[in-house]
């Protein structure tokens, strides 16, 4: 089925509840459920759930996650209230995890970027829906 206009997920993450990854995912595939290549969807949830988790993880504040999906694309953003601006890392072993999701952000979305927004900022990322 072909989307012939925006459809929009929002969702209030409650600070630091894990719980609100995988509902996310859940909330994120219901969306997409007609959208893009095979690939995209399962792509798209995988970004999301990395930057939900950096949101509740990094910050001491609720996050709100957004997601519009188009028949040209899908945009997610994530807003927090940490003006803290994350940033891709491979880092070795012994340095723990911090870093490593933004890098799967960076390597498998089509764009992708961070916005200051109030005292916090926004990161977001794109995918075309016809890419494989």
């Amino acid at each position: 089925m072909e989307q012939d206009r925006a459809s929009q997920l929002s969702r209030r993450l409650g600070r630091a509840d894990l719980r609100a990854v995988p509902e996310a995912r859940r909330a994120l595939r219901e969306l997409l459920r007609d959208w893009g290549k095979p690939g995209r969807s399962e792509t798209a949830e995988l970004l999301t759930s990395e930057l939900v988790t950096n949101a509740l993880v990094h910050t001491d504040d609720d996050a709100v996650l957004t997601a519009t999906v188009s028949p040209s694309g899908l945009r997610v953003e994530v807003r927090d209230s940490a003006a803290r601006r994350p940033r891709p890392s491979v880092q070795s072993t012994d340095e723990g995890t911090h870093g490593r999701g933004l890098v799967l952000v960076e390597s498998l979305a089509d764009t992708w970027g961070v916005r200051a927004h109030g005292a916090g900022k926004v990161v977001w990322f794109e995918l075309d829906a016809g890419a494989a």
